[in-house]
């Protein structure tokens, strides 16, 4: 197919437009949500059609690929899945239901009056040219109109020009056009010749109506990853479409007597009901590239071949739903490893989202993972210097890598590298890999309240990567502004923040770290120093009731010496070689 065949404007009259709609000649995928418009937008879109304003291209992707779609609109049965070509509308769903509701109403089977049927009033006319106001009262929904016999007094002139015939259906121009015109002629006491408003009014909504076309343009030929790009750039409001929303289209199966079905968003949904864990809330593409990794790994021949858009397009319902009572146990495992053994409570702090994806597949079918050695992968991966899991290439090597462990072949990690200025400069306000592996380490260490020592301090609340309270600065940064001595290093960075619970956090303030400290130092305090990873040279200072004009900088470089000899603890290689390049 050339370039000229893949994008094909056209444009179609509306009863045309929506004629076919209702022979089931296209389908809207259930990722486009059935949300209807405001009603203020729906006489807003008709005032751009009386006015013949256009309304924006509707955007079809025609395809042989087959995606769960929504059966029915208002009523309406749209779906035909006898066809192996298929036309989804990817934009204008809302503008489609609005025109199809307010023409032909809801198929609902209720003999009374439809309400979502709109109403034009023939004796509205624009004020001048510019006129943006009069379309609230020239377009009109039933209950605008009934007076209830009487009862609704605000009604009572629009229900008798709905009697005179001056206020009509859009359906009935369509269908009654001369029976309406014959009403508005023969009328009592009112004399209504060719050229009177109203008539002129009749014959011009009749025109637009019959005249009016709405634009397409059709994509062929386009690749799933490209219609997700397409759709995002030119869907300037609601939520992008994504792969996962297609291939959650592509893989439903309806329920019948024989197949149990499958809906992927209902099965990660009700996963995510399994406890209240914030791991369970990760997004949904993470979920499906977990997926992705897991039936790579189990069906080579699968044609799925990377996490990547194109690749996600070839997973299969039946590939998911072999692998899936596995992959439940296996992102437990994964999630229950990040909270239990690592002691972090949400994915705020994960330094690489990619981590998911390993873990999970460390744990897929693994009888006996090694604890140890994962948290050893984790903390060096996350420490490192350089950025070793950054990319689909840098994850399928470590996929690799942890594929030789789980089948006990001998592996070691590398030199493992650590930048001191790295550390120093880590920013507090940075949501950056380093800047999460940093606060996960103190997280790790399970830190005590200075107030209440018996009392962790961490609850799922405190995983916040924010500038809220629950995460301290040491050497306030007012304080440092006020009384910035010699010191040289920002007080923003994270080795001077600690965790701390929002009590003690208020009543520490900005106030000097010498004299504040003094209303902790109990027998214990020294060991919660250490537990938060804290230099006992604060705790020196305070019991002095002074500190050095650099005190920030001794404190740093000193908390920089107590993060390297945990990692040490932590990353037993044969290599562990600290740099500094400030």
């Amino acid at each position: 197919m050339n370039y000229s065949d893949r994008i094909r404007p056209d444009s179609y009259n509306i009863y045309t437009y929506l004629g076919d709609l209702l022979r089931k000649r296209y389908q809207i995928p259930t990722f486009q949500r059935e949300v209807v418009w405001e009603r203020g937008n729906i006489k807003k879109l008709w005032d751009s059609i009386y006015r013949f304003y256009p309304l924006g291209s509707i955007l079809i992707w025609d395809t042989n690929i087959k995606l769960q779609h929504h059966r029915e609109i208002g009523g309406h049965v749209i779906s035909d899945d006898s066809t192996g070509d298929y036309k989804y509308i990817l934009d204008g769903q809302q503008r489609t239901t609005s025109l199809l509701r307010s023409i032909y109403g809801e198929n609902n089977g209720n003999d009374g009056v439809d309400k979502t049927q709109l109403y034009i009033d023939l004796t509205i006319e624009d004020k001048d040219e510019t006129d943006n106001e009069s379309y609230k009262k020239r377009f009109l929904f039933w209950d605008e109109i009934d007076d209830r016999n009487g009862e609704l007094k605000a009604n009572t002139g629009k229900k008798k020009r709905y009697d005179e015939g001056l206020i009509i259906k859009l359906i009935d121009i369509k269908d009654n056009f001369e029976p309406l015109e014959e009403k508005i002629e023969i009328h009592p006491g009112q004399e209504y010749k060719y050229n009177h408003p109203v008539r002129k009014q009749l014959r011009k909504i009749r025109q637009v109506l019959d005249n009016y076309k709405v634009s397409f343009i059709e994509l062929r030929g386009i690749q799933v990853s490209e219609v997700c790009q397409i759709f995002e750039r030119i869907n300037q409001s609601g939520k992008p479409l994504s792969i996962f929303d297609i291939v959650v289209a592509k893989t439903f199966k309806a329920k019948t007597e024989t197949d149990e079905g499958f809906y992927l968003r209902e099965v990660i949904e009700n996963f995510r009901k399994i406890n209240k864990s914030n791991f369970l809330g990760i997004d949904d593409l993470t979920y499906l590239q977990i997926l992705t990794v897991l039936i790579k790994k189990k069906f080579p021949d699968s044609g799925v071949l990377n996490i990547t858009d194109i690749y996600l397009n070839n997973i299969k319902t039946e590939h998911i739903k072999q692998i899936w009572a596995s992959a439940e146990k296996a992102l437990l495992k994964t999630f229950d490893f990040f909270e239990s053994y690592l002691r972090l409570k949400g994915p705020q702090l994960i330094p690489y989202r990619y981590f998911y994806m390993t873990l999970a597949f460390y744990f897929f079918e693994n009888k006996e993972p090694d604890y140890e050695f994962i948290k050893q992968y984790f903390w060096y991966y996350s420490f490192h210097n350089d950025d070793l899991l950054s990319n689909t290439t840098h994850l399928w090597n470590h996929i690799e890598f942890l594929n030789k462990e789980k089948i006990k072949e001998q592996v070691e990690f590398d030199r493992f590298l650590i930048d001191r200025n790295k550390l120093r400069t880590a920013s507090y306000s940075s949501k950056g890999r380093l800047s999460r592996a940093i606060l996960s380490l103190y997280a790790s260490q399970d830190p005590r309240d200075w107030k209440y020592p018996d009392r962790s301090v961490l609850s799922d609340v405190y995983y916040c990567l924010t500038d809220k309270p629950n995460l301290h600065h040491i050497f306030p940064t007012d304080y440092i502004t006020k009384n910035p001595g010699s010191n040289k290093l920002d007080s923003n960075t994270l080795m001077n923040i600690v965790y701390l619970t929002q009590i003690t956090n208020l009543e520490i303030s900005n106030k000097n770290p010498a004299s504040y400290i003094k209303g902790y130092d109990k027998p214990e305090f020294e060991g919660i120093l250490s537990n938060h990873l804290l230099p006992v040279e604060i705790l020196e200072w305070s019991r002095k009731d002074e500190m050095p004009e650099n005190a920030l900088d001794i404190f740093i470089e000193k908390r920089i010496d107590k993060i390297i000899e945990e990692l040490q603890k932590k990353i037993k290689v044969s290599k562990f070689e600290i740099i500094d390049t400030k």
